[in-house]
């Protein structure tokens, strides 16, 4: 995909599960490749940067075993890799080359690390020249300073200090710290400059002693790994929710209305970016914290507070605020963001250069940018993002202030994040939820809005039926209740106009049979299935937005929706449709229910669904009533239309 045209959004809410951290995800690889033992890894980040480092630890002799979904089991060594060569290219990975290179100089081999052109262009010269202190032998094999490397056996000797810098990236301290065990002997690091990200070196201690191993420390300055120590396997460990990843959705929160609230990280996470939400407090957001979540919402009046922060301590979340920045109600100042010169691009330059195609004005510095708001802004720009991940995922707030824009090359989320359009769209994307009795019209009134509008369509009442035919082809038993909702879960549906498609296949007739509908009626009675059928139907919510009909659309399934109708007809009117519909598909005359029949049975059935113990059908208070008693189905689309257009002007020409 070239690029990815986001419409004008204006209100975002919900709820992320967030995929694993990047950093927390790296670092356990290569501790669990050092330490004795078998480790196995939960929650791992699916993305390149960890599809990267697992490749490099298989070249150099680790056993990898994947044990289910983001879940491997890691054949530890023990200590330096068998491996003693390879050729290994690390992408654009700073989190998976840094530790690497000084635990491959510290293992006795002749190996050699590249990546892409970025990666060439990206500082390893202060870990190069710790490892020469204690005679590793690295070499530059293209420009001093940068990769790609040759490293090649040497004897190591810890007899003083390493002495390295800390103002450039904090991963050639946590390289070091990680590798140096290696070596069984005491050694001692010690920063000649101020250190930067401090928390990234928090979690990297925090790891380390997960694994057996402790190190002292003296303030920010002085790091002291005693001698034999040796990295044990902690068994089974999980990963964090990404904090970073966490900052997007926490800001699409504070600045689309909210709530949205992130689960998988909070008051109990090892990782600094979770301060991030003590920015957007101080923007006037309104944050609540579990000890696994992370909840925001917009300011309970005006606009976000104007901001001058010293961000040194969450240098990839500030990113977001840079973006949220255009939303304040003055200029914003974000300091001490020189890292940001020598991440995947200059992130600095980048920033300023995408902010300005908006209309903004932006000042820079070496390690500071200014973004004063404007009072409107450029609609459809293309934003370029470098080949950087956090500029595609920061710019997509953009949309939230009812702004249009394209984002060129969206793919480039993969590094930590692939599904993260389709997750931002979970909470964005308009939702028009279409609640109603049986056989009011909904189903088709619903899918013609779709159409009109572009929009998604998710028929609700065929998704048991679904899971009911998905399960019979896969042989699963309808009442293994597991088996069921393993199924639902990724029920792989799609309503193109009026088909209905399971895994590509048109089952529109396939599910009205009767076997079918017995079935259905039975995984309806199983609490897992109901629960993993209400997880799948919010995921068919997604840009540009999604058009829902059912019977509790708008009260459980989508409670935040911003467009909600209650539709409804007489009992009489009801009955006639319904008994119309028999004769139009050529049901013999004596085979056909009497109309008073139909017309009992939806009176029941009425009955039944108002007297639900769990969201009882009813209109909710904010949804708006369209009687279609008296209504053709071109009137009632209309009737539909007219609501959207007051409640969602941005989505009606």
């Amino acid at each position: 995909m070239e690029h990815i045209d986001l419409p004008a959004l204006t209100r975002a809410a919900g709820t992320v599960r967030l995929p694993g951290s990047k950093s927390i995800s790296n670092r356990m690889l290569l501790l669990a490749a050092l330490a004795q033992g078998e480790t196995e890894i939960r929650d791992l980040l699916d993305s390149d940067d960890t599809k990267v480092m697992l490749e490099a630890l298989k070249k150099v002799g680790v056993g990898v075993t994947v044990t289910g979904v983001n879940a491997y089991r890691i054949t530890g060594c023990g200590g330096p890799f068998p491996g003693k060569s390879g050729d290994l290219f690390m992408g654009n990975a700073g989190t998976a080359i840094r530790p690497l290179t000084a635990a491959l100089a510290l293992s006795g081999g002749h190996y050699r690390l590249s990546g892409v052109p970025r990666m060439h262009e990206r500082p390893i010269g202060d870990l190069v020249d710790g490892l020469r202190q204690i005679g590793a032998d690295v070499r530059y094999a293209g420009k001093d300073g940068f990769p790609p490397l040759e490293i090649f056996p040497a004897a190591v000797k810890l007899a003083a200090p390493i002495r390295v810098r800390g103002d450039v990236s904090s991963q050639f301290l946590t390289a070091l710290l990680m590798a140096l065990p290696l070596t069984g002997e005491t050694a001692v690091i010690e920063m000649t400059t101020e250190l930067i990200s401090k928390p990234y070196i928090e979690i990297t201690l925090n790891l380390m002693s997960r694994f057996g191993v402790t190190v002292e420390r003296e303030g920010w300055q002085r790091f002291t790994l005693r001698g034999g120590q040796r990295y044990v396997s902690p068994g089974v460990v999980h990963v964090e929710g990404d904090a970073s990843g966490a900052s997007y959705f926490l800001a699409a929160g504070a600045i689309g209305g909210g709530p949205v609230r992130v689960e998988g990280v909070g008051r109990g996470s090892i990782q600094g970016d979770v301060r991030f939400a003590e920015a957007l407090a101080v923007m006037g957001a309104r944050i609540e914290m579990g000890e696994n979540w992370i909840e925001a919402s917009a300011p309970a009046t005006g606009k976000l507070k104007a901001f001058d922060l010293d961000l040194n301590h969450i240098p990839d979340a500030a990113m977001t605020l840079a973006v949220a920045a255009l939303f304040a109600d003055g200029p914003c100042t974000l300091r001490n963001i020189a890292s940001w010169r020598v991440k995947e691009t200059d992130r600095i330059a980048a920033m300023a250069a995408e902010l300005r195609k908006l209309g903004a004005a932006v000042e820079e510095g070496a390690d500071w940018i200014t973004v004063a708001p404007a009072p409107t802004y450029s609609r459809n720009a293309a934003i370029d993002t470098y080949d950087d991940h956090r500029m595609a995922m920061c710019f997509s707030l953009v949309a939230l202030g009812g702004v249009p824009l394209r984002i060129n090359d969206p793919k480039c989320v993969a590094k930590t994040f692939p599904d993260y359009f389709d997750r931002f769209g979970r909470i964005a994307a308009p939702v028009i939820a279409i609640d109603g009795p049986s056989a009011s019209g909904k189903g088709t009134v619903a899918q013609r809005v779709a159409e009109t509008l572009g929009f998604h369509f998710l028929d609700s009442g065929a998704l048991y039926r679904l899971t009911a035919l998905a399960a019979l082809r896969a042989g699963v038993a309808l009442d293994d209740e597991t088996g069921v909702a393993a199924v639902a879960a990724t029920l792989p549906a799609e309503f193109p106009g009026d088909r209905i498609l399971l895994a590509g296949d048109d089952v529109t007739e396939a599910i009205r049979a009767e076997e079918i509908g017995v079935g259905a009626s039975k995984v309806a009675a199983l609490p897992a299935v109901r629960t993993a059928l209400l997880e799948r139907q919010r995921a068919y919510r997604r840009l540009p937005g999604l058009v829902a009909d059912g019977r509790d659309m708008g009260s459980v399934v989508f409670p935040e929706a911003p467009v909600k109708v209650f539709l409804t007809a007489s009992a009489e009117a009801r009955a006639e449709r319904r008994h119309k519909q028999l004769i139009g598909k050529g049901m013999p005359a004596n085979m056909r229910p009497l109309l008073q029949d139909i017309l009992q049975e939806l009176r029941e059935r009425d009955a039944r669904d108002a007297a639900r113990s769990v969201a009882p059908l009813k209109q909710e208070e904010d949804a708006e009533l369209v009687d279609t008693t008296p209504l053709g189905i071109d009137e009632a689309v209309a009737a539909v239309l007219d609501i959207v257009r007051r409640k969602l002007p941005q989505v009606v020409s």
